[in-house]
């Protein structure tokens, strides 16, 4: 098995970015969400996966609000979309993009971190339920979809109230 690099992206990699979105997700409107928050500056992280020159996945992490009833707001981030070609997909290079990406974001002082996702497939990241975490999301999304990780110990603690996404991922 030949060597398989996760770094952030550069600009040269913006093409092939939009190229594995889309042939992931089978549809563009990923790839389009990645470009717009690009171009917002509202991107963490973008981490590609590299394989003798050809990049083969993509994970993005953006900040997101967590804003409670008496207005608190805590800065977290949120994991996604995360891409992989088809080809490549069931290798394990979806989990080496997203495990880099933790520790990067945790490295950072992000207190927490949440995805909306597959429930069957984050938990091996430690993602629990969010609702656990007294949050929720203000897309109408199934409870067991949407889930967090605190990066801090005990970090959502004391935290509770709606998670906001930037508003470009009110048109996926």
């Amino acid at each position: 098995m030949d060597i398989i690099v996760i770094r952030e992206e550069s600009s040269e990699d913006i093409p092939a970015i939009y190229r594995i979105n889309q042939a992931a997700f089978g549809r563009p409107q990923e790839a389009l969400l990645v470009d717009r928050l690009r171009k917002e500056k509202a991107i963490i992280h973008s981490l590609v996966a590299e394989e003798k020159g050809e990049l083969i996945g993509h994970v993005l992490f953006s900040p997101i609000m967590v804003q409670s009833e008496s207005g608190v707001v805590v800065v977290a981030c949120a994991l996604g979309p995360v891409a992989v070609l088809p080809d490549r997909q069931k290798e394990g290079i979806g989990s080496m993009l997203i495990e880099a990406g933790i520790n990067l974001c945790r490295r950072a002082g992000y207190p927490a971190m949440f995805v909306l996702g597959h429930p069957s497939y984050y938990p091996r990241f430690g993602f629990r339920p969010a609702s656990h975490f007294d949050t929720s999301c203000a897309y109408a999304v199934p409870e067991e979809a949407f889930m967090a990780l605190e990066l801090q110990e005990a970090a959502l603690n004391s935290v509770s109230g709606v998670v906001h996404y930037h508003s470009e991922f009110n048109d996926v």
